[in-house]
C-alpha cells in the first residue's frame, strides 16, 4: 500500500475517491509544502516538495503535507467532489479538518520544525547568497 493509500484509508476513510490520484515528488520549493490540481483528464494529482526527499524532513512533515492535500480533495478543490468552501484556506479550514482527523499534534511540530529546521534543509541546496543587494547595486 501506497503513503498514499495508508493515509487516505487511516484518517479519511469516510472521503469516496472518485477518480484516480496520483502522487508524485516535484518542485524545490522554499516556502510551499506541496499542492493539488486536477487534470485535463478529471485525475487528480498531489505534488509533494522534491527536497522532502532528503533524510532530514521527519515522516510526518510528508505525511501532513498529504494529510493537507487530501483535505482540499476532500472539500472538493482539484476532485470531482462538490465544493465545500468558496475558498480552499478561509477561516482556517485545512488546519481544523486536519485536527479533526487526529493530526493537531503535527500541526504544531510542523510549525516549530518550518522555522527551526526547514531553513537549513532547504539552503543546503540553495545557499543564501551574500551580500546580493550591494553587489547588484554597485
Amino acid at each position: 500500500m501506497s503513503r498514499l493509500e495508508a493515509i487516505w484509508a487511516e484518517y479519511f476513510p469516510d472521503i469516496n475517491k472518485l477518480n484516480k490520484v496520483l502522487i508524485v515528488f516535484k518542485g524545490k520549493w522554499k516556502n510551499k509544502f506541496g499542492h493539488i490540481q486536477q487534470t485535463p483528464s478529471k485525475n487528480t494529482w498531489i505534488a509533494v516538495n522534491r527536497l522532502f526527499q532528503d533524510e532530514r524532513v521527519p515522516e510526518y512533515i510528508i505525511n501532513l503535507t498529504i494529510a493537507h492535500e487530501i483535505a482540499h480533495y476532500a472539500h472538493g478543490f482539484q476532485s470531482p467532489l462538490e465544493k465545500k468552501y468558496k475558498y480552499p484556506h478561509k477561516g482556517g479550514v485545512v488546519e481544523k479538518e486536519l485536527k479533526k482527523r487526529g493530526f493537531g499534534e503535527d500541526l504544531i511540530r510542523e510549525k516549530l520544525w518550518f522555522k527551526k529546521e526547514w531553513p537549513e534543509v532547504y539552503h543546503s541546496y540553495y545557499p543564501k547568497k551574500k551580500g546580493f543587494f550591494l553587489n547588484v547595486f554597485k
